[in-house]
């Protein structure tokens, strides 16, 4: 099975862009748990806190993984459907350090160990949606974290597209992007 995470800064239309291709190739995909949690435990957070929602996305992905590996194999072909993931370890990883200037070792070694197939890092040339989770509406701070999350693509080994335009060029690129791993 194809792994396939969208990342980058808040309010980028991250969770929007892993629907809307969930939806394009008849498949599922794992929602960011830092939302789910965040609106059922309230907004504040520790640097504690944040090694919770890691362990809480791993698991979300693990079952997700599992389920589709489990309905992949009903299909009985080689054609695998993909899953999507929105926010991974990196997401984590930024929000840790960008917050709290550390990073868990825990979210260090995960990063280290997951495997995945293409990142699609989504770009801050969307207009900002206000929402009660989101912290940094002023666009130096979305684009500085942008800039963090590019940094840490170009320095691996994943494929990466950048997803920037409107949301249906961001929809197109990503699965120009999606049909060449496929």
């Amino acid at each position: 099975m194809k792994k396939i995470v969208v990342i980058g800064p808040e309010s980028t239309g991250k969770s929007f862009l892993c629907e809307q291709l969930a939806a394009h190739y008849n498949t599922t995909w794992v929602k960011e748990y830092a939302r789910e949690y965040l609106l059922k435990n309230g907004t504040e957070y520790s640097f504690e806190t944040l090694l919770k929602i890691a362990k809480g996305q791993v698991a979300d992905e693990e079952a997700e993984t599992r389920r589709l590996n489990a309905a992949n194999l009903k299909l009985k072909t080689s054609n695998s459907k993909p899953l999507f993931v929105d926010t991974d370890m990196y997401v984590m990883k930024v929000w840790c350090e960008f917050v709290f200037q550390k990073c868990h070792h825990w979210i260090l070694n995960r990063i280290a160990e997951r495997k995945y197939d293409l990142y699609l890092l989504c770009n801050t040339d969307l207009p900002w949606v206000k929402d009660e989770l989101r912290e940094y509406p002023d666009l130096e701070s979305r684009k500085t974290l942008y800039h963090h999350y590019k940094d840490i693509m170009v320095n691996q080994s994943v494929p990466w597209v950048d997803i920037s335009g409107g949301y249906e060029e961001r929809f197109q690129k990503a699965i120009m992007a999606v049909d060449t791993i496929i």
